[in-house]
C-alpha cells in the first residue's frame, strides 16, 4: 500500500482536522487582500518612496536662496589697529540672488512630477505581483493544509490497520506479508507528509512574509471561490486591458515623457542664468560709501550642452525603443498564457464532470467489499491508487485554473478574474 492509497483512503474513512493553535488566523481570500494591502512592509516600503517622490515636487518649486558677502577690516597697518571698522576702517557687504531663465525652473517641476508617476506606477506594479504571489500561495497552502490534515488521519488509521493485522497474523488469518506491506505504507506516508510539511511551511512563510504577521495562518476556501475564476473574456479584451492598465507597459510611457522632459530641461540648460548684485563698499571703492548694482551672466562661448542635449536625444530613442519591446512582450505573454487558461478550464470542466457521485458509490462499495474479504489487499492498493491519482489530478487542475487566471490579471494590470 503506497502513500497514494491513503490519501484516498482517509477521503473516505475520515474527515477530523488538525486542531489549530490558539492566535491561528483564519481568513478567507477578501480578508487575505485587507490584511495584504495594509499590512506588507514592501508595499509600505514603495510607498514611502512615493512620499519621497512628491517631496521633490516641493523642492523642485522652490526659488534659489539669495547670498549675503561680508568683509570687515582685519588689520589697519597704518593705523596699527585690529578691526578697524568704524568710520575711517573698512567693510563691505554683498547681496546677490541668482535668477533662473530659460524655464529650467518649469522644466524641474515637470521632471519631478513625473518621478511622482514613476514611482506612483512602480508600487501599482509591485503591488500587482505580490497579490498574484499572495492568491496563488494561498490556494497552494489551502490545499496543503487539507493534505496535512488527511495524512495525520490516515497515520492514525494506518496504525489501528496495523494492530488488527498483527493480530489476525498472529492468528493465522492472514498472510505475514500483508502486514508487511501496511508497514511498508506507514514509512511511505511518513516520508510523503515529511515532503508535504515541506512545502507547507515554505508557502506559510511566504504567506506570513506577504500579510507582514507572524501568526499561523489558515486559508478558507471553497469551490465556490475557485469556480469564480472561470469567466468569458476575450482575448482583445485582455490585450485592451493590458494597453490601459498594465504598470510596467505604463512605466515604459512615463519613462518616454520622463526623457522628453529631459531634453527639454537640458536644451534649457544651455540657456544661462543671471545673478544680481547690490553691495556696500565703506572705503576701497572709488568714493567712500559706495553702493552699487551689478549682473553677472556666463557667456555661452565654449560649452552650449551640445553633448548632454545629444545624449538626451539618445535616451529618448532608447525609450521610444523600449516601449515598443514591452508591448510586444505582453501581448505575446497575455496570448500564450490566454491559451494556457482555457485549456486549464476545460480540463477543470472534463474533469468535475468525471468525478460525479456515481465514482463515490464506487468507491464505498469497493471498501465495503474489502472490509467483508471480497476484495484482495492488491486489489483494494490498486483501486485506491487510481483513485488518488484522480484527486491529485483534480488538485493540480485546482492549482493550475486559480494560477493561470491570477497571471491573466497580473499580466492585465487588472482584476478580470
Amino acid at each position: 500500500m503506497s502513500g497514494k492509497i491513503l490519501v484516498a483512503i482517509v477521503f473516505l474513512f475520515v474527515s477530523a482536522k488538525v486542531p489549530a493553535q490558539a492566535d491561528t488566523l483564519f481568513i478567507n481570500l477578501a480578508q487575505a487582500d485587507s490584511i495584504f494591502q495594509s499590512g506588507n512592509f514592501y508595499l509600505l516600503a514603495s510607498a514611502m518612496n512615493v512620499e519621497a517622490e512628491r517631496a521633490q515636487v516641493i523642492q523642485a518649486k522652490l526659488y534659489p536662496n539669495p547670498v549675503l558677502t561680508a568683509a570687515i577690516n582685519a588689520y589697519d597697518p597704518e593705523n596699527k589697529k585690529l578691526l578697524h571698522t568704524g568710520s575711517t576702517g573698512q567693510k563691505y557687504f554683498e547681496l546677490e540672488q541668482l535668477i533662473i531663465l530659460g524655464g529650467k525652473r518649469k522644466a524641474e517641476i515637470e521632471l519631478a512630477k513625473t518621478n511622482v508617476k514613476i514611482a506612483e506606477l512602480e508600487l501599482l506594479q509591485l503591488t500587482r505581483q505580490l497579490k498574484f504571489q499572495l492568491h496563488s500561495t494561498l490556494f497552494a497552502l489551502g490545499q496543503q493544509q487539507q493534505l496535512l490534515e488527511k495524512f495525520s488521519s490516515q497515520l492514525a488509521l494506518l496504525d489501528t490497520l496495523l494492530n488488527a493485522y498483527h493480530v489476525q497474523a498472529a492468528k493465522g488469518n492472514i498472510a505475514l506479508k500483508e502486514v508487511v506491506r501496511l508497514k511498508g505504507a506507514y514509512l511511505q506516508l511518513n516520508n510523503d507528509r515529511a515532503e508535504i510539511y515541506k512545502e507547507y511551511y515554505e508557502s506559510h512563510t511566504a504567506i506570513q512574509t506577504l500579510l507582514g504577521i507572524a501568526a499561523p495562518v489558515v486559508f478558507r476556501f471553497s469551490e465556490n471561490d475557485i469556480e469564480q475564476y472561470i469567466k468569458l473574456n476575450t482575448l482583445d479584451e485582455l490585450t485592451t486591458a493590458a494597453r490601459l492598465h498594465r504598470p510596467e507597459l505604463l512605466l515604459k510611457e512615463q519613462d518616454r515623457v520622463l526623457a522628453e522632459q529631459y531634453l527639454h530641461y537640458q536644451k534649457r540648460l544651455a540657456i544661462p542664468d543671471m545673478a544680481v548684485r547690490s553691495f556696500y563698499d565703506q572705503r576701497s571703492g572709488a568714493f567712500n560709501n559706495e553702493v552699487n548694482v551689478g549682473i553677472s551672466i556666463p557667456l555661452p562661448v565654449w560649452n552650449r550642452n551640445k553633448g548632454n542635449i545629444m545624449s538626451a536625444r539618445h535616451k529618448l530613442q532608447q525609450s521610444a525603443y523600449s516601449f515598443e519591446a514591452m508591448q510586444v512582450e505582453i501581448i505575446s505573454s497575455i496570448h500564450n498564457y490566454y491559451a494556457l487558461y482555457l485549456q486549464t478550464v476545460t480540463e477543470y470542466k472534463k474533469a468535475l464532470s468525471l468525478y460525479n457521485e456515481d465514482f463515490e458509490t464506487t468507491v464505498n462499495g469497493m471498501v465495503a467489499n474489502f472490509q467483508k474479504r471480497n476484495v484482495s489487499i492488491i486489489e483494494f492498493i490498486d483501486f485506491f491508487e487510481a483513485y488518488y491519482d484522480v484527486l491529485a489530478e483534480l488538485a493540480r487542475i485546482r492549482t493550475q485554473l486559480v494560477t493561470s487566471a491570477e497571471h491573466l490579471n497580473m499580466l492585465t494590470g487588472t482584476d478580470l478574474y
